[in-house]
C-alpha cells in the first residue's frame, strides 16, 4: 500500500517515534513517503529516501517555557514565505504520489492532504490523550487556560480522522470513538539496552533554563551526568558531557534517576528503565504539567517548577518510594500499537 506520513517538526521525540513505525510498515512492503519539517525532517533524511521537506511552524520560547506571545507572533511572520512552499509541495504531490492510507504524527500537511482527497488518516501520537480521554487528575484553576487552549488545538489540528492511536504511560477512560491507547513507542537502542544501577543521577537541562544548575548540584552529595551545556566537564561530584545518542542510552539504562523536562519521549524510555522521574516542564505547556502531574499520580516520580536544592533532595529521597512503585509499570515492546496499525490497514485496503 501506499502511505503519506506526515511527522511535525517541533522537538525530536515525534521523529524518533515516526522511525520506528516507518521502518515497521516498510518491512511490511508498504511503500511510504515522509512529509517532515524542520528537526524531524533532518533526523529521518538520515535513515529514509523517499522524504520531502516542508514548512513548519513552531512554538518560541523563553528562559521559563512557551512564550505563547512570540509564538502567535513567529507564526504570523512564518506564513508569507513557508505557506506558498507547502502549497507548491501539496499540489506537485497530487501528481507524483497516490497514498491510499495517510498517518499522521501530529503534522497537518499530510492530515489536510489526506482531507482534501479524501484518504482515510491515521493519527499516531501522545497529544490526543488532551482530547479523547477523560483526565483523572485535579487540574488547577491556574492552568486552566492552558488546558482549554491545548485541547482546542489538539482537537482542531487532526479532527476526524479513522482512528487514533495514541501513545502513553498513563491510560484515563477514553471517551471518544475510534480510539485506542497504547504503551509508549521506543527506538530500537532503548529495546536493546539493560538497564542497571551505577549510581548516579542522569539530568538532561540547559544552562539558558536554569544558569544556576550545577551550584545546586555540586551543593547535594550525589554523582550526577548532566547533559544539556554543551561542554565536556568535571566539577566535584557533577560530570558533564557532550550528547551522543549511545552515551546518553548507556548513562540512561545505568542511572539511578533522572531530572529533566516532562518531554513524554524521555520520559517514557526512564520508565522502560524503571528509572525514578524528577520532572521540571515548561511554563505554559500543558502537555508537559499533563506528563508531569501523571508521573506523580502514578507514583513514578515528582515534579517542580523550579530546580533546586531543596526539591532535588527531595526527590532524592523518595526514590526507593518511587522504585518500589515503578515495578509494576511495563510496556509491550511497541507490538501492541504496530499489530493495531496492520489491522487498520488491512481494513482500509478491503474497503477500496
Amino acid at each position: 500500500m501506499n502511505i503519506l506520513y506526515g511527522v511535525v517538526g517541533e522537538g525530536l521525540g515525534h521523529a524518533t517515534r515516526s522511525h520506528v513505525v516507518i521502518e515497521h510498515l516498510e518491512r511490511q512492503g508498504h511503500c511510504v513517503k515522509i512529509v517532515a519539517s524542520g528537526k524531524a525532517h533532518e533526523f529521518l533524511l538520515k535513515n529514509h529516501r523517499n522524504i520531502e521537506e516542508i514548512g513548519g511552524y513552531g512554538f518560541a520560547f523563553n528562559e521559563s517555557g512557551v512564550d505563547l506571545n512570540a509564538s502567535l507572533k513567529k507564526v504570523l511572520n512564518d506564513i508569507p514565505s513557508k505557506a506558498p512552499h507547502n502549497l507548491k509541495r501539496f499540489f506537485e504531490l497530487s501528481k507524483s504520489f497516490r497514498p491510499e492510507a495517510i498517518i499522521s504524527d501530529f503534522e497537518s500537511f499530510a492530515y489536510l492532504f489526506g482531507k482534501y482527497n479524501h484518504i482515510p488518516v491515521i493519527s499516531i501520537d501522545n497529544m490526543q490523550v488532551i482530547n479523547r480521554c477523560r483526565l483523572d487528575i485535579d487540574i488547577p484553576l491556574k492552568m486552566m487556560e492552558d488546558y482549554l487552549m491545548a485541547k482546542g488545538l489538539v482537537k482542531a489540528k487532526l479532527a476526524g480522522c479513522y482512528h487514533y492511536l495514541v501513545t502513553s504511560y498513563f491510560f484515563p477512560e477514553v471517551t471518544k470513538q475510534d480510539t485506542t491507547l497504547h504503551h509508549p513507542i521506543l527506538r530500537k537502542e532503548i529495546l536493546a539496552a539493560a538497564s542497571e544501577n551505577r549510581g548516579h543521577i542522569l539530568v538532561y537541562q540547559t544552562s539558558k533554563s536554569n544558569p544556576r544548575l550545577l551550584d545546586t548540584l555540586r551543593s547535594v552529595g550525589e554523582e550526577f551526568i548532566v547533559y544539556g551545556f554543551g561542554r565536556e566537564d568535571v566539577i566535584g561530584n557533577v560530570t558533564l558531557k557532550n550528547f551522543s545518542n549511545e552515551g546518553f542510552v548507556s548513562d540512561l539504562a545505568s542511572s539511578k534517576a533522572v531530572i529533566a523536562n516532562s518531554g513524554f519521549s524521555l520520559i517514557s524510555e526512564a520508565l522502560h528503565f524503571k528509572k525514578p522521574y524528577l520532572a521540571i516542564p515548561l511554563d505554559r505547556q500543558f502537555e508537559q504539567m499533563l506528563n508531569a502531574m501523571y508521573l506523580k499520580k502514578l507514583g513514578y516520580g515528582d515534579y517542580c517548577t523550579k530546580l533546586d536544592a531543596k526539591a532535588t533532595e527531595n526527590f532524592i529521597s523518595q526514590i526507593d518510594r518511587f522504585s518500589h512503585d515503578l515495578e509494576a509499570y511495563s510496556g509491550d515492546g511497541n507490538e501492541g500499537l504496530l499489530s493495531h496499525l496492520d489491522e487498520l490497514i488491512l481494513e482500509i485496503a478491503e474497503v477500496q
